[in-house]
């Protein structure tokens, strides 16, 4: 499996498993020839990427020896305390309960560098016609749309499927009078039945989403969070064009085409996932606090299934 994946990153994405380091550090010497596309020659940073898979030490761990207040050196309440799950419990669902963010958005710049800095309209030039997660996980979402999405064929109702594809994992049947696609291969979007009409975007380079304020009752991205290096920009744009009380459902399991991925995503695992996706909202501001949900079918059997989702907040 890894092995395929490292031969082709496009023929399907790669399950983060936190391997140990010592296979990482031979990944991160051997997979530049092998994985990086030709026309990316160059396009690389000159900093090294920082690989912390299977090293042990998580993000929240690392957030939790950090003072959630501006004075104290030592002896600090971690803002992350509260959050820390129950045993037995799924720690992606306990992870954004009582949140004490920090004061300020606790990443930076290099966290969302990318170990292909090619453009990402030239790494998605071909069409793929796969899905990227299994079956089971895709029915857990498919699931959970039926159970949140307004009811079909609801007058005035408008959805938008950020960084879509060929399909957008909706229950079957399921319309509106608009349900819009934005992604980046023109092939993958033409396919897609749901959608009433599409685009072609690249908001990694144009987070700019150009629609009208007030617009979209319900925004879903799937299994793609994990590759915004402008997170907060897009959110904010989310923000904009979603109707007060409009929903946004992010998606996301332990697959991705890792070259692609942000630095942050690929050095953290499943917890961590939900609590970065949780900090876009808060930082990006204007939505209600953030919840996750662990709707995996088959844990340990199947590829999990996670979801991030908040409302913008209705009007005073």
């Amino acid at each position: 499996m890894v092995t395929a994946a490292i031969r082709n990153p496009h023929l399907s994405p790669l399950r983060l498993r936190k391997p140990g380091a010592f296979v990482l550090v031979a990944l991160a010497r051997g997979l530049s020839a092998s994985v990086r596309p030709q026309a990316s020659s160059g396009n690389r940073r000159g900093s090294p990427r920082r690989i912390f898979l299977g090293i042990g030490a998580s993000l929240l761990e690392s957030f939790g020896r950090m003072d959630s207040g501006a004075g104290s050196s030592s002896g600090g309440r971690s803002f992350t305390a509260s959050a820390r799950p129950q045993q037995g419990a799924s720690p992606v669902e306990q992870v954004l309960m009582n949140v004490e963010w920090p004061e300020k958005f606790p990443f930076k710049e290099e966290d969302f560098s990318r170990y292909d800095e090619s453009p990402d309209t030239y790494f998605y030039s071909e069409p793929r016609f796969v899905t990227h997660i299994d079956d089971p996980a895709i029915n857990a979402l498919t699931k959970y749309y039926s159970k949140v999405f307004p009811p079909k064929d609801t007058p005035g109702i408008s959805l938008l499927d950020l960084c879509s594809s060929w399909v957008s994992h909706y229950p079957p049947g399921y319309k509106q009078d608009r349900i819009v696609g934005m992604g980046l291969n023109d092939e993958e979007l033409k396919r897609n039945p749901v959608l009433t009409e599409y685009l072609a975007q690249d908001l990694n380079v144009n987070p700019k989403l150009p629609f009208d304020d007030n617009t979209f009752d319900v925004i879903t991205n799937v299994v793609s969070v994990d590759y915004l290096n402008k997170p907060l920009d897009v959110f904010k744009e989310m923000n904009r064009i979603l109707k007060p009380g409009g929903l946004a459902i992010m998606s996301f399991s332990n697959r991705c085409f890792w070259t692609k991925a942000i630095s942050i995503w690929t050095s953290t695992g499943d917890a961590d996932h939900a609590w970065i996706v949780g900090s876009y909202f808060h930082y990006a501001g204007g939505y209600e606090p953030p919840v996750s949900v662990d709707i995996s079918p088959n844990p340990g059997r199947s590829d999990p299934m996670y979801i991030v989702y908040s409302r913008k907040k209705s009007a005073a």
